[in-house]
Order: structure tokens, then C-alpha cells, then sequence
């Protein structure tokens, strides 16, 4: 991944999100956090993400309802669903929305990087075979 990589973080816990920015940004992303869905939203409407890597359970907006809005508006956007709840079910309802990938907490730095850099790898290709 590059500088050019445009990650945001949707966490309702700080020090997550805290730990996710602090990786992605040693890694040379560009990487913005908010701590609810409505927040992302609107940082959305006023900055493309390349990646977004989204909590599923949050109060309010949770991850599965941020992901079908994000995918209606911005389809080209690759999310990664990061649950500390997995379940198969909630797997299978992340993909078919469009979740480019689906994690369980903990997750350790490598694995944040790597599926981000892959989602990026993923949009890129998709760019440069016009179906993104």
C-alpha cells in the first residue's frame, strides 16, 4: 500500500481505533477515524475512501447498516467488517452486502495491514479492469 491508499476507520471504541490509525499510518496510508455511522457518512460526502474498515456492532448505525449505505453510494469503496461477535451468519450478510472482507477481533497489526492492503489491491485491479 502507498501514500495514495485512503483508509477510514469506523470503530465506537477509541483505542481501537486509535491502534488501527497508528498501523495504517506507519504503513504510509492516509487514514481518518470517526466513531459512529452517521459521522462516516458524512466524512464520506466530503472525501472518497479507498477502504473502509467498519466495526459491526455499534450503537445506533451498526456496521451491517453503515455497509449497505456505503455500498449504495459509493460501490467502488472496499470494506473490511471487523466483528468482536463473529458468527457465520453475519459473515455470510457482510459478504453478500459487499463486505470485501470479514474479520474477528482481536485482530494483530499484520492482519489489519495485510486485509487493507488486499481490499486496496482489489480496488485497484477492479479500476483497471473497469468494473469498480
Amino acid at each position: 500500500m502507498n501514500a495514495q491508499a485512503k483508509v477510514l476507520v469506523v470503530d465506537d471504541e477509541a483505542v481501537v481505533r486509535a491502534c488501527y490509525l497508528r498501523i495504517l499510518a506507519s504503513r504510509q496510508c492516509q487514514v481518518r477515524e470517526v466513531g459512529n455511522g452517521p459521522d462516516a457518512l458524512q466524512l464520506m460526502d466530503s472525501q472518497a475512501f479507498d477502504v473502509v474498515l467498519l466495526d459491526q456492532k455499534m450503537p445506533g448505525m451498526d456496521g451491517m447498516e453503515l455497509l449497505r449505505s456505503i455500498k449504495a453510494r459509493w460501490p467502488a469503496t472496499e470494506v473490511i467488517m471487523i466483528t468482536g461477535y463473529p458468527a457465520l451468519e453475519s459473515a455470510k450478510e457482510a459478504v453478500l452486502l459487499g463486505a470485501y472482507d470479514y474479520l474477528a477481533k482481536p485482530v494483530g497489526p499484520d492482519e489489519v495491514f495485510h486485509a487493507a492492503n488486499n481490499a486496496m489491491a482489489h480496488k485497484r485491479w477492479g479500476l483497471q479492469q473497469g468494473t469498480a
